[in-house]
C-alpha cells in the first residue's frame, strides 16, 4: 500500500487517551518501510515543534492538516 502523505507535510496526529503527545501540528519526516504488522497502515516518522524527539504513527492516526499560510493564502483568493 502507498503512503498517503509526503515528507515534508504538515500533519494532524489523532489525540488518544493513553497516548502523551504534543498537540498542534507535526511534520511527515520519514515515511517508514512496510512490514507485516501495518500492511494496510502505512507508518511515519513524524516531529512536532513543541517536542524534542520523533515518534512513529501510523496512517489512521493522522489527518492532512492546513498551514496557516495556506489558511490564509486561499482567504485572499
Amino acid at each position: 500500500m502507498s503512503h498517503k502523505f509526503a515528507v515534508g507535510q504538515t500533519v494532524d496526529l489523532v489525540p488518544r487517551v493513553l497516548r502523551a503527545a504534543a498537540p498542534g501540528q507535526y511534520e511527515v519526516r520519514q515515511l517508514m518501510p512496510e512490514s507485516d504488522r501495518d500492511a494496510g497502515d502505512p507508518s511515519y516518522r513524524i516531529k512536532s515543534l513543541d517536542e524534542k524527539h520523533e515518534r512513529v504513527a501510523v496512517e489512521s492516526d493522522l489527518t492532512s492538516s492546513a498551514r496557516v499560510g495556506d489558511l490564509l493564502s486561499n482567504s485572499v483568493a
